[in-house]
Parts: structure tokens; sequence; C-alpha cells
């Protein structure tokens, strides 16, 4: 009897395995952001509810609910795709990125002084295509950095076509989200350093991205409103605080440390954006410092994982994939949080699986798939070999 509930407690467990795998911590940091995403944002779109829907709270709710489970169900579909696959993909990816960018440049919907978005024929759906390019362009640089491992110090067969995506990709995202593109460039700089390029070419590469940021701002549509932000940020007088930033400092004020509750925010009937570009400020104003260091360690905790799923990757392009994803989610975060604190100037990068969005979010499921799969990937790769140990040391028994 005792070995038919031990044989049938494995028989559960492998069932559960093989619908969630790799990574269970990382698994678990993603519900529970997840869950957090939709507390908040049901709060934070109060006011906008009553703005546009007649009062119909729930109307946003399950929105992004759906968003949600949809950017889940992308993780989930992801993480089943072996990620040698992935470095195929990239290419693809990259080279469909280039002209749906153009497209979107030319065409495409204008919303803040800014044209990140392309609405999707038939179904009437807008798209952000910086977010595919993101993800292609980590994605390639990663696959070509681990097949040049062998001839990295030659600057014209391995070193040159990265640094002509890099500055390309960067450079179209950058004429309408100069704080993306510099976040995008910040992950191929890290990729690099960490694929053991020499560096002189990482020089080279800030000289690229200095060029073209400039190129962007003169031709782009931010320069006036990245100058004046940064002009704004630099100032010392307190008169010039952007309004957002302002509000954004009584959210956080008077959350305190054990927050406001649920649902009980006043400073989202103020504060520009809150379901998106400061919803850090709400999580705050309503859960407290201590809410709000909750999610900073959910989110170091990814960042901790990713980099633990590199470290034991026994191929580069796994590792270097998990790394530039892992350090491209948790760096965005911090960039978000840094600017609801006022400890960097206002930009429109929303909380990674938090913030409202509908691209956003479904390109992060597919991130943190991808993170999942290298994960799955290298446990995969260890257990014959672990099964095979045991076996001999039962034999040696």
């Amino acid at each position: 009897m005792d070995n038919v509930l031990k044989n049938s407690r494995q028989t559960s467990e492998r069932a559960e395995n093989s619908y969630f795998e790799g990574d269970r911590v990382i698994w678990i940091v993603v519900f529970m952001l997840a869950a957090i995403s939709i507390l908040v944002v049901y709060s934070a779109a109060g006011s906008l509810a009553f703005r546009r829907m007649e009062g119909d709270t729930e109307y946003y709710l399950l929105k992004h609910a759906s968003l949600v489970l949809l950017s889940l169900v992308a993780m989930w579909l992801c993480h089943k795709v072996d990620f040698r696959y992935y470095s195929r993909l990239s290419r693809f990816a990259l080279l469909i990125s280039v002209p749906i960018l153009i497209a979107t440049w030319f065409f495409g919907t204008t919303i803040n002084e800014a044209t990140r978005w392309i609405t999707i024929p038939f179904i009437n759906q807008s798209f952000q295509a910086s977010d595919l390019a993101k993800l292609a362009l980590i994605a390639n640089v990663a696959s070509m950095l681990s097949k040049r491992q062998q001839s990295i110090h030659e600057f014209q067969r391995a070193i040159l076509p990265i640094l002509f995506w890099c500055g390309l990709i960067c450079g179209l995202i950058a004429l309408s989200d100069l704080s993306g593109a510099a976040l995008l460039f910040a992950t191929c700089v890290l990729l690099m350093f960490i694929g053991r390029v020499p560096v002189r070419y990482l020089g080279m590469l800030f000289f690229i991205g200095i060029t073209v940021a400039i190129l962007a701002l003169q031709i782009g549509q931010r320069k006036e409103t990245a100058m004046r932000r940064f002009t704004n940020f630099i100032s010392t007088d307190h008169k010039e605080i952007p309004f957002q930033t302002e509000q954004s400092y009584i959210a956080i004020a008077s959350g305190e440390l054990t927050g406001k509750g649920p649902g009980n925010s006043d400073q989202r009937n103020f504060l520009p954006y809150p379901y998106s570009d400061f919803i850090f400020a709400i999580i705050v104003e309503e859960y407290g410092l201590f809410g709000g260091f909750f999610v900073i360690m959910l989110y170091l905790t990814l960042l901790y994982r990713g980099m633990l799923a590199m470290a034991k990757s026994e191929r580069a392009f796994g590792g270097l994939l998990s790394a530039g994803l892992s350090f491209s989610l948790v760096v965005q975060a911090f960039v978000h949080m840094g600017v609801t604190l006022g400890v960097v100037p206002v930009t429109g990068l929303p909380l990674p699986l938090l913030s409202m969005g509908g691209t956003s979010l479904f390109f992060t499921g597919i991130a943190l798939g991808i993170i999942l799969s290298v994960s799955r990937g290298e446990i995969e790769d260890l257990e014959p070999q672990t099964q095979a140990d045991e076996e001999k040391i039962f034999r040696r028994g």
C-alpha cells in the first residue's frame, strides 16, 4: 500500500512538472506579479473608467485580466519550446522588425507626440513594433556572440555585424522612444561584455550609440520632450518640478509604511497615467513602503534566478539569452521606479508585468517564457547525468 501511494505521488509530481517546467521560483514570482498587477490596475484605472466608460470600472479590470492571462499563456507556450530554436527565429524576427519600425514611423498612430504604434489590419488592434524589435535584437545578439566565440577578436567577421544591428535597431527605436532605445543599448553592451568582446570594440559601440542618439534627436520626434525633461531634472529650482513627478511624490509620501489599503488611492485622480507610467507610485500609496519593497524584492529575485540560469547553462547561447532578457526586464523595472522617485528623468517606460498594456505585457510574457525555457533545457540536460551518477553509485554499493 505504501508503494502504491509513493508511486502515485511520484506520478502526480511528474505530471505537475510536465505542465510547469523550468525554474519554479520564476513561476512563483511571475504569478505574484500578475496578481498584484490585476489588483493595482483595477484601482489605478478607476478614474479612467469613470471618464471614458461612464463608471464601468469592471471594463478595465476584465480587459487587463484577459491581457495578463494572454501573457501567461504566451509564457507557458514559449517555455515549452527548446530555447535553441530561438536562435533561428531571432534572425527572422530581426529582419521583419526593420520594415515594421519604418512603417510605424511613417504610418503609425501618434500618441503623446510619439509614433510608436501601428494598427494591425482586419483586427483593428494597435501594436508597438519596438517591443518585437527589442526581443529580436537581444536574442540575435546572444546568438551571434555564441556562434563567434572562437573568432571573437576578428572585427569584420565577429564584431561588425553585431555593431550594425545594434546601431540600426536602436536608432530606429530612438526616433520615437529614446529611453527604450537607451535601455536596449545598455543590454547589448552587457551581452557583449559577457560574451568576451574586447574592450576596444565596446568603446566603438559606445561611439556608435552616441552618434545614433544625436541623429535620432535631430531627426526624431522626442528632441524637445527629452531636452525639457532633462532640464527639469537637473534644475535646482523646485518650482520646475514636473506635474507628474510632484503628484508621484505626494502618492509615495502619503502611503507611509503600510499604505492606505487596496483601492484607496487618492492620487490616481491627479497623477497622469497612474495605471502604466506611474503605477509604482500607486503601489506605494496603497500598500506602503512595505508593499513597494516587496515588489522590488520580486524583481531582484527574478534577476537572480535569470542570472543563475546563465551560470548553470553549458551553452553560450542559453546563458547569454537568459542574462540579456533578465537584465532588460529588471533594469526597465528599476528605471520605472526611479522615475516615480524622481532619481531619473521622466520616461514612458511601463513596469514589466504590472503596468496596463497590450503589446508590452505580451512580449514580457514571451521573454519570461524564454528564460524559463533556458532553465528547463539545462535541467533536462542535467537529469540523465544525475541518473547515470546514481546508477554508478548504486553499482559500486
